[in-house]
């Protein structure tokens, strides 16, 4: 039996899992790391915390699974995506914390990249829409506003990366400057069409390339681990974001294939294959996690507010006392008696892209409990991701491609299976519960495995993949499409000036 060992490294925790070459988890070990909030819209994260939670959970796991580093045969890694990191190349050392993708420190900058009309260059090169959200307005700031930091990047100096970058720097004592396509991808200064960075944007943000880390195919070889670190030197063989790691590992290969990660919020990927498509319907394009040369794309949205839902509900309303309880409380009643949740507590992400829609419950009348706003705060999470879905559809067809056939699905809400019916009844398609919801490392560890030798196509990787559970939609397509067609109309209302 051969193992891969995958980093996941997430916006809270650190976690690391063995897997066999069956995909199933052999063991896994968590971390959770502070959260820095410096002040209102800032998120930062240390580094050398990222750096040493993250080995910890390596060591502990390899003890749990009663294995030696030297019984894996490669490391794959998944992070969090467009947090930002700078480094002296000399010291190691950070020049300023993490920024996280959370961050929104940069608005003013990209509100005045979009007055200045830059926002159909950066779409068309990146596929993003110009926004805080990404890293090169985060890298921006850091080189504005931390002394001398603009000098040193000038005199290649500093290296700056994402988090799979930091983690590489680390794990093989800096003799790997290097990231992966999917990762850099999320930069806003990366040209997707030819995986290059691109120097007309890199200018735009007065940005010098020699900062920049080497882009490789997300299976590929990104250095080795010093042998004092683990007991053994491992390759490094496999990186991908966060959500095109899940994507790789829900064995979404071909176009048309999608996936919804539904955690504090909620992540949908469409496959596009090797066609470049730009959406019409409020979606970004972005590069899938590829394992050759060959770019790869996918549709994405992002949806803000997803399980966080439920934890509004335990903290700010104190209807539940522990997240576990919503499903329970939402099935004690047939339905929501028309409420409607509109959870735009940080403003509304795709396909509405409104940043001052405040969060709205609508329909309220005498008759109203408790129990039907819990049912409505479910029931937003599974409209917000049919919109995603529709908006793909439409974009695939229009493309010339085929409406998805079934959504694949992952993350910590998926467990829930009142909100699973929900979600199928609404897109009129099969949701699909994987045997391995761990998808995200799971991913990583498959790119890793190709590199390695442990598998040898995508093929055997479908062939691997197993479904736990399928939900049917049963309810009839009429039914569906007035329920979201009140929703639209209650985002409306959230929406409305």
């Amino acid at each position: 039996m051969r193992y891969l060992l995958a980093l996941d490294q997430g916006t809270s925790s650190s976690r690391s899992i063995v897997f066999d070459q069956d995909g199933q988890v052999v063991a896994m070990a968590q971390r959770e790391f502070r959260q820095i909030y410096p002040q209102p819209g800032w998120v930062e994260h240390d580094p050398q915390e990222i750096w040493s939670s993250q080995l910890a959970t390596v060591h502990e796991v390899l003890a749990k699974a009663e294995l030696k580093a030297s019984d894996m045969a490669a490391i794959g890694i998944t992070n969090q995506r467009e947090t930002t990191v700078v480094w002296n190349r000399r010291t190691g050392e950070p020049i300023y914390n993490a920024i996280v993708w959370q961050d929104r420190r940069a608005e003013p900058t990209c509100a005045a990249l979009r007055v200045q009309g830059h926002e159909d260059t950066v779409l068309s090169k990146t596929g993003l829409r110009i926004d805080a959200y990404f890293s090169g307005t985060k890298l921006q700031w850091i080189l504005d506003q931390v002394p001398g930091a603009r000098a040193l990047a000038e005199q290649g100096e500093l290296a700056f990366g994402t988090v799979d970058s930091w983690l590489i720097w680390k794990l093989t004592d800096g003799r790997s400057h290097v990231t992966d396509v999917s990762n850099a991808a999320r930069t806003m200064l990366l040209n997707i069409h030819t995986n290059t960075w691109d120097s007309e944007l890199l200018n735009l943000l007065n940005i010098p390339d020699a900062l920049m880390p080497r882009v490789l195919p997300s299976s590929a070889h990104f250095g080795d681990t010093t042998a004092a670190l683990l007991g053994a030197s491992l390759p490094i063989g496999g990186v991908a974001g966060d959500q095109q790691s899940a994507l790789f590992g829900q064995a979404c290969f071909t176009p048309g294939m999608a996936k919804n990660t539904y955690g504090t919020g909620c992540f949908m990927l469409m496959h596009t294959g090797n066609t470049f498509q730009r959406s019409q319907n409020g979606l970004i394009t972005t590069s899938a996690a590829q394992a050759s040369s060959t770019p790869q794309y996918a549709l994405e949205g992002s949806v803000f507010i997803g399980g966080a839902v439920v934890q509004w509900l335990r903290d700010g309303l104190r209807a539940i006392s522990s997240s576990g309880e919503v499903e329970g409380l939402a099935h004690s009643v047939p339905d929501a008696g028309g409420v409607m949740f509109v959870p735009a507590f940080t403003g509304l992400g795709a396909p509405y892209w409104d940043a001052e829609a405040r969060g709205a419950i609508v329909g309220l009348t005498r008759g109203s409990t408790v129990a039907h706003i819990a049912r409505a705060a479910l029931e937003s999470i599974a409209f917000q991701s049919a919109a995603l879905l529709h908006s793909m559809n439409r974009d695939a067809v229009a493309g010339g491609g085929v409406a998805v056939t079934e959504l694949r699905v992952d993350g910590g809400a998926c467990v829930n299976d009142l909100l699973m019916q929900i979600q199928a009844d609404l897109l009129g398609i099969p949701v699909v519960r994987p045997a391995v919801t761990e998808t995200t490392a799971l991913g990583a560890a498959y790119l890793a495995g190709l590199h390695a030798g442990v598998y040898n196509s995508l093929e055997e990787l479908s062939q691997q993949w197993r479904a736990d559970r399928t939900f049917y939609p049963t309810l009839p397509r009429e039914q569906a499409q007035e329920r979201m067609d009140r929703w639209e109309r209650a985002v409306r209302q959230a929406t409305a000036r």
